[in-house]
């Protein structure tokens, strides 16, 4: 970025502006607000709050008024002034239910310790102070603009978040309506990309919505299969929740009071879905229905009691969830979940100050991590001492700086453009995203190496981040240096809600050798999309293979690795290459790259096997269980004659097992030939399955040595601690 616009951003990144500025371009009175910061300051000896501000408007004093919230529906005059800054000496008992409008001429700003804290990219709400319809009018304009398809959409580098603060005395957000959150009538929140909705609460059941709906973009009004990039956690829904949606997309930390028949909710047939992930949530009144969806991953979830089936077409992994569906060829409910953490979790606490909650280590479990009175098992670190808030503009020299400093990182939401990975070199750290903020290799070449590296430590978490290349890099992110061989099962690496993404929104050519590499033991993945674009907003066709490449979406070289709703999508080699000891994932999601131009460019084990499989686990390892597998062939970009062999590859040894794998064509004139290692037949004859493969008759595939990224284990012209 450059610095004349990075300053620029900085100087307003603690003004809305509410009125124009005099309606004209680029006015007088921007320029003056661009040069020189406003502020805000609490005294908390005196309880007052001081605001400063640079010079606008041509005549007349400045006139501040006072409101509880940003869009509070009265504010009250606190004063005037000639001079450039103000004191209120009796503001509200509660420091962040201070919000000033500075009023001159026809220009106002609006100044508060929120907007100076987080930025311009996340958006609070406080019923105490708004009508019910504020919040979602305003996030509904926001989905109009920049939460739809097309270049306002899918591609924006736009972010946003949406908090609510806790309802006080019987509110909720609600603002009433009727019928499935689909229709005018139910007045529903539409979420859009890169967009997050978040309690404030310390429960879910602080903050009370009415209808929430995902608007599936595609032609056919039910086409949900590219409704991607949004979340919600910590809230309830009381009246319909239509979470229409694909990959990359985490609903956590939820009471859901009703929800349609369908999950789709637009109509009760023609939808198409390609998964999703919900988590730590319950459902009160009815059962869900997740009719057209290829795939679901549900984990730790409570359900009403019933025989109802909850849809699904291929394969549904429910873990440790409570009245899960029985078990047949697409269901695979799991009893427990073995060992998990819990996303961390912005909230405002009882002395009203912002904090983040850590949740503990459980094993085992089933159910919810919370309850009616609650949170739940963790720790509490307060925001403002324990954090660093990176605001869009911050670079990687800012957030390393802070993370050598003892901070934990809070990403605000926006596109974080790196020079350099951001490296994560210290027990316990955090790294924190909301709004599907995304850390980018761009716009120089300097980096080539990724944009995040994670040092072989106890307890790092790394969460909600998206990331993306723009030039050409070893990885996108990294766990642990290469032989990497710290005991981290007292205290593991957690990885929750990743995103990595190859192609798709820049028109160069880039080579990426793997999107993630897990070289430490005892990580837990809880949710990640590792996505080699198959469309994107630059041109496809024959040019994306040789300009969008990546070999492998994931590796795996440490031992005790356990994954949770693990999507990885179109890479050009093995989409998941695991060759460390006792590994373990729950559900996979995959489709082989659409546009392998033929089949000598698309061959694996010396050429000797068609293809390569979505998930491979090598000769060499000794131990492995991993369940609930789906491979879809979408041969559409190629000459008609490419197939690939084996959906799943495996050694055979006794204590190596893949369980419920199943196959299938979606398009294109291309097949999977076999389940697993020669077995289970092929999608030329509809769907297959193997229900278990173990040590079984299928050919073991051809020894072979994997070419892995350069075991270098940081960038030289970076210094990190070993």
């Amino acid at each position: 970025m450059h610095t004349k616009t990075r300053s620029f951003l900085t100087a307003l990144a603690s003004i809305v502006v509410l009125c124009s500025f005099i309606n004209s371009g680029f006015s007088e009175a921007e320029k003056q607000l661009a040069e020189t910061r406003s502020s805000i300051v609490y005294n908390k000896k005196k309880h007052s709050i001081t605001l400063t501000w640079p010079a606008f408007g041509s005549s007349g004093p400045y006139v501040i008024t006072r409101g509880g919230s940003r869009l509070a529906s009265d504010f009250v005059m606190v004063g005037s002034t000639s001079k450039l800054t103000f004191t209120d000496k009796k503001p509200n008992a509660d420091k962040y239910e201070n919000y000033y409008k500075i009023t001159r001429d026809s220009v106002t700003m609006l100044l508060s310790l929120e907007s100076q804290i987080f930025g311009d990219n996340m958006y609070f709400y406080d019923r105490k102070f708004e009508k019910p319809e504020t919040a979602r009018n305003e996030i509904n304009a926001h989905f109009a603009t920049t939460g739809r398809s097309g270049a306002n959409g899918e591609w924006t580098t736009k972010r946003q978040a949406y908090y609510f603060k806790a309802n006080v005395g019987g509110q909720t957000y609600d603002v009433g309506g009727s019928g499935s959150a689909s229709s005018a009538e139910a007045n529903s929140i539409e979420l859009g990309f890169y967009s997050h909705i978040g309690g404030l609460g310390k429960l879910p059941t602080d903050v009370k919505l009415g209808a929430v709906f995902t608007r599936p973009h595609l032609s056919g009004g039910a086409n949900a299969t590219c409704t991607f990039w949004r979340s919600m956690e910590n809230v309830t829904v009381m009246r319909d929740f239509a979470w229409t949606v694909s990959q990359s997309t985490s609903a956590r930390r939820m009471q859901i009071e009703s929800t349609s028949k369908y999950i789709s909710d637009v109509g009760s047939n023609n939808f198409w879905g390609s998964g999703g992930f919900i988590a730590d949530t319950r459902y009160t009144a009815n059962r869900p229905n997740w009719a057209g969806q290829q795939q679901w991953y549900t984990r730790n979830t409570v359900f009403p009691a019933g025989s109802g089936a909850m849809g699904g077409s291929y394969n549904m992994v429910w873990q440790g969830c409570v009245n899960a569906p029985e078990a047949n060829d697409s269901n695979s409910p799991i009893a427990t979940t073995p060992v998990v953490r819990e996303k961390p979790f912005l909230f405002i606490d009882k002395d009203h100050e912002y904090k983040v909650f850590v949740p503990a280590w459980q094993k085992d479990r089933v159910g919810l991590s919370w309850s009616e009175t609650d949170m739940g098992k963790g720790k509490i670190q307060d925001l403002l001492s324990d954090w660093y808030v990176a605001k869009e503009g911050d670079t990687e020299v800012e957030i390393n700086n802070a993370l050598k400093t003892g901070k934990n990182i809070f990403f605000t939401p926006g596109h974080y453009a790196l020079n350099a990975p951001i490296q994560v070199n210290r027990k316990d750290a955090i790294l924190l995203g909301a709004g599907i903020a995304s850390v980018t290799l761009e716009p120089t070449e300097k980096n080539t190496w990724g944009c995040i590296y994670v040092d072989d430590k106890d307890g790092i978490i790394v969460a909600g981040l998206l990331m993306d290349s723009f030039n050409s890099t070893t990885y996108q992110i990294r766990i642990g240096n290469d032989g990497a061989n710290a005991d981290h099962s007292a205290n593991p690496i957690m990885l929750t809600d990743i995103t990595c993404r190859v192609g798709g929104v820049q028109a160069k050519n880039i080579q990426i050798h793997a999107s993630m590499q897990i070289n430490s033991s005892h990580v837990v993945g809880d949710h990640f999309w590792l996505w080699r674009a198959d469309h994107g907003s630059q041109p496809g066709g024959k040019a994306r293979w040789t300009r969008d490449r990546c070999k492998n979406g994931l590796i795996v070289t440490g031992n005790d690795v356990t994954l949770y709703g693990l999507f990885a999508e179109h890479y050009q080699e093995y989409e998941v290459l695991w060759l460390g000891e006792r590994g373990r994932t729950y559900f996979l999601q995959n489709e082989p790259p659409y546009d392998a131009p033929n089949q000598a460019s698309w061959s694996s084990q010396g050429g000797r096997v068609d293809g390569y499989a979505a998930f491979k686990v090598a000769n060499t390892v000794k131990e492995h269980h991993s369940i609930g597998m789906g491979s879809y062939a979408v041969f559409t970009g190629t000459d008609g004659n490419v197939n690939k062999k084996n959906g799943f590859e495996i050694p055979n040894s006794p204590n190596v097992k893949l369980e419920k794998m199943c196959i299938t064509r979606f398009a294109g004139p291309g097949q999977i030939q076999h389940v697993i290692n020669g077995t289970g037949g092929s999608t030329a004859t509809g769907v297959k399955r193997v229900a278990s493969y173990n040590n079984s008759g299928g050919t073991q595939p051809y020894d072979e040595t994997f070419d892995l990224p350069d075991g270098q284990s940081y960038p030289a012209y970076i210094m990190m601690e070993k």
